[in-house]
């Protein structure tokens, strides 16, 4: 086969991968948020846009990625660092911090919905040690902040694995002589997090952060396991349009609403964080 033909046989499959899975549900769901039975129209996205709930579930959406990711990545960054300079069990420490990975998001709610509920660890805990006489309950429109809480720190616990995972393999791709040559000439361990690891793993940054405020952006089964109605968000609302009240046309807004947040997210960290050109790691 001719040397110039095989790169384009090679991508073939995941092209038409894409546009039969991404590119054509993709336009579908354009044309509905876009048209109605008179054609073209923005009709959708004003119905979404001024609904009571939009800027509610929009603010709770991106404080919460605020709040999360963050603390995500120092997690994340401490962690992969732990790992990378452990001479034994490194592979039992990873396996044990990545097993969040395989519980499902809804799952991940339930777990810490346990912790949190009246009868959950927590009401006997607080119990045991004599902090209340009896169960209370935690999750209420009463304790917003806690609401807020319990799902933040169900979020961090779910998808901190995911950012770990990618950085672990960026450490791993940094060259050895670099530390070495550094500690030569006297670098303390914190300069040379900061002269060398964390400029050679900006690309391993860069697409763990991608990736992590997308997920952000999209949370919904943790949100409506521990908060349920009392904290909306732009993903809960999506669902709430095409299941709860039909409406094919604003749930499909909703969704392009939620994909360009992500992509102005992503343009924000990839300007950031920006690869110079000829770097490898």
């Amino acid at each position: 086969m001719n040397a110039r033909i095989l790169p384009y046989v090679l991508i073939l499959p995941v092209t038409l991968f894409l546009c039969l899975f991404f590119i054509y549900p993709f336009v579908l769901v354009a044309k509905q948020a876009f048209t109605t039975g008179a054609g073209f129209t923005m009709d959708n996205f004003r119905e979404v846009v001024s609904y009571w709930k939009f800027p509610i579930s929009l603010k709770n959406t991106l404080l919460l990625a605020a709040a999360v990711v963050p603390i995500q990545l120092a997690l994340s960054l401490l962690m992969a660092t732990m790992v990378t300079k452990m001479k034994r069990g490194r592979d039992l420490v990873l396996y044990v911090w990545t097993i969040p990975l395989g519980i499902s998001d809804l799952a991940a709610g339930l777990i810490w919905l346990a912790i949190f509920e009246q009868s959950g660890f927590l009401n006997s805990m607080m119990q045991g040690v004599g902090i209340v006489d009896k169960p209370v309950n935690l999750l209420t429109f009463q304790n917003p902040g806690l609401v807020f809480i319990a799902i933040a720190l169900a979020e961090i616990w779910r998808a901190t694995a995911i950012m770990l995972v990618i950085l672990v393999a960026g450490i791993g791709l940094i060259p050895k002589e670099y530390y070495e040559a550094a500690e030569v000439f006297g670098a303390s361990p914190w300069k040379r997090f900061l002269r060398i690891t964390l400029p050679m793993l900006r690309p391993s940054l860069q697409t763990a952060l991608v990736l992590r405020v997308i997920m952000a952006f999209e949370v919904f089964a943790v949100v409506a396991a521990l908060g349920g109605t009392l904290f909306p968000v732009l993903m809960g609302e999506t669902y709430a349009y095409q299941f709860d009240l039909l409406n094919n046309g604003a749930a499909a807004a909703m969704a392009l609403i939620i994909l360009v947040i992500s992509i102005a997210a992503t343009l924000v960290i990839l300007r950031a964080l920006r690869v110079p050109k000829g770097a490898t790691i």
